[in-house]
């Protein structure tokens, strides 16, 4: 999270570089267009956008520390070959503490991750929604074939020794926050939701 951080300043910077640049940039751009070489002017707007385009990084939303958790395990996803499809609207803060929400995060996607890899790369997917008011509301849900057993709770049941610490952790923070989570299979979709 700190490295994603650090990459997040250093883009940050390099807009503004950019931006103070871009002055510049236009009055070039004006100069060659009053002379008639628009080919040039076109190769110096094309050379402009490929420095912007080098310098863009994925951000998923203002908070840092849950974009640092998104950026990382949607990358991680992506490089699995799993396709993300992710829609959040979270405000600057939120009305709790963002490093347990992080960790709930990271355990549903980590989770969502290890349920794709078990499929064909054709139907691997994570889908995420989440917005920040007037409460916050998650989803993250991801196709599931095979059959999940739930505990009296509503729980999923792990099969292997060692798993089902996530959803532990995740219902520890439900607990201390007065959140509601739900965790349920339909249609082929695992869908683990959460509502604070």
């Amino acid at each position: 999270m700190k490295e994603k951080l650090q990459r997040v300043k250093e883009v940050e910077e390099g807009v503004r570089i950019q931006r103070h640049d871009l002055r510049h940039q236009l009055q070039a751009v004006t100069e060659l267009v009053a002379r008639g070489d628009r080919e040039a002017a076109l190769d110096f707007l094309d050379a402009a956008q490929k420095r912007l385009d080098e310098r863009k990084e994925i951000s998923w939303c203002r908070p840092p520390v849950l974009d640092a958790v998104f950026a990382s395990y949607f990358d991680q996803a992506q490089r699995q070959g799993i396709r993300v499809e992710a829609k959040i609207a979270l405000p600057d803060v939120l009305q709790v503490n963002e490093s347990e929400l992080a960790i709930v995060l990271a355990n549903a996607l980590e989770n969502a991750i290890h349920a794709n890899l078990t499929l064909p790369p054709a139907l691997r997917e994570i889908r995420c929604k989440m917005v920040g008011g007037p409460g916050v509301m998650l989803e993250i849900s991801n196709p599931h074939t095979g059959e999940i057993s739930f505990d009296s709770s509503g729980l999923p049941v792990a099969k292997k020794e060692g798993h089902g610490l996530g959803v532990q952790s995740i219902c520890a923070f439900c607990r201390k926050n007065g959140a509601v989570c739900q965790f349920d299979q339909s249609d082929g979709w695992f869908r683990f939701r959460l509502v604070l």
